[in-house]
């Protein structure tokens, strides 16, 4: 990857499993000031989930039935534009021996509350997610609408209990380098520059 965060012609690097940040000149809807994880790329398309669009509300808020089960506290998020009106369950952690990253989505309630139980388990519920054709993403990177980094685990470990918001954005492309952090740290107003 160059030191932009693109994709050059050299580079054979999978992008499933990475992040997508959303550039800073995106500024369309559910995309705007994005962080995707990608867990599905080849060449029949891509699938993704929008880590940090939250709705502020936990899963009890959303149906009666799980306002008393273990999953209740879970927090929803829109996590993409395709199915919006499904609910996604993932769930994710380091590998208890530390050798990698584990990943799972479109848990069964049952299950979730399982893997609740498991040390170092996060759960979050998303509605939709992202999805793209057969090259469609690649012509997206070609035009840079997507700034590309390497999944790093500990960015998916929520250590302050908060909600995963634009914050996570600015951080992650922010660590990027000083270009992108002066680009991340840009005010929504160009007049408050």
């Amino acid at each position: 990857m160059s030191r932009e965060g693109k994709i050059t012609s050299d580079e054979k690097r999978p992008l499933a499993g990475s992040l997508l940040l959303a550039h800073p000149s995106l500024n369309d809807g559910i995309f705007r000031r994005s962080v995707i994880l990608l867990p599905a790329h080849d060449e029949n398309g891509s699938m993704g989930i929008v880590l940090n669009h939250p709705l502020r509300k936990r899963m009890a808020d959303i149906s009666n039935d799980l306002a008393f089960s273990p999953l209740a506290d879970v927090p929803v998020y829109q996590g993409g534009p395709v199915a919006s009106d499904k609910l996604l369950i993932c769930a994710w952690r380091m590998h208890p021996q530390g050798l990698g990253f584990q990943l799972m989505f479109g848990i069964e309630p049952d299950n979730a509350i399982k893997l609740r139980e498991e040390q170092g388990m996060e759960l979050r519920a998303y509605y939709g997610y992202a999805g793209w054709s057969a090259g469609q993403l690649e012509g997206e990177l070609r035009r840079d609408t997507w700034v590309v980094t390497p999944l790093l685990p500990h960015l998916l470990v929520n250590e302050d209990g908060g909600e995963y918001d634009e914050r996570m954005w600015r951080k992650i492309l922010g660590d990027m380098g000083d270009e992108w952090r002066l680009a991340a740290g840009e005010p929504d107003d160009p007049a408050l520059n």
